[in-house]
């Protein structure tokens, strides 16, 4: 397992420029279903430490979603996110969900070629609600097996 105990189910990434497009109404396709996912709306409040906040939602939940877009990189913050999350995937039984929103192949690679090694998902040929199905399923899945 993991260096925390599981508060959240996933923790989701994202740029800002992507929160109205994909990220927003994915947190709340998986949380109709059930799940409990670290969203910045969801969690940060006014006097909050985002560095705290941030590593205790990485850190306590079991999964993480990489919203991954031309936006997504080149930011501190979601860099400071994505080398995280990819630690965890490497030293503890984490997993991440990728998907692509408004890039290509050529582009993640240039980017961060070890990402177009995990088997992605794209909004350009999924909704974001077969997306957060396929989750979900996942989840409930592996949940099965502790």
């Amino acid at each position: 397992m993991h260096v925390g105990e599981d508060k959240y189910d996933v923790f989701l990434s994202h740029a800002s420029e992507d929160k109205d497009d994909i990220a927003r109404p994915l947190a709340l396709a998986l949380r109709r279903r059930g799940l409990r996912v670290w969203y910045d709306e969801f969690e940060l409040r006014i006097g909050d430490n985002l560095v705290a906040k941030l590593n205790a939602g990485m850190n306590t939940s079991r999964f993480g979603i990489l919203v991954l877009s031309k936006d997504f990189f080149g930011k501190d913050w979601t860099e400071y996110e994505l080398n995280t999350l990819e630690s965890l995937a490497v030293t503890e039984d984490y997993i991440l969900f990728p998907i692509w929103h408004n890039i290509s192949v050529e582009e993640l690679r240039a980017y961060r070629a070890s990402l177009a090694n995990i088997f992605a998902r794209s909004t350009a040929n999924h909704t974001i609600e077969e997306i957060a199905i396929e989750i979900h399923e996942i989840i409930l899945e592996s949940s099965m097996l502790y």
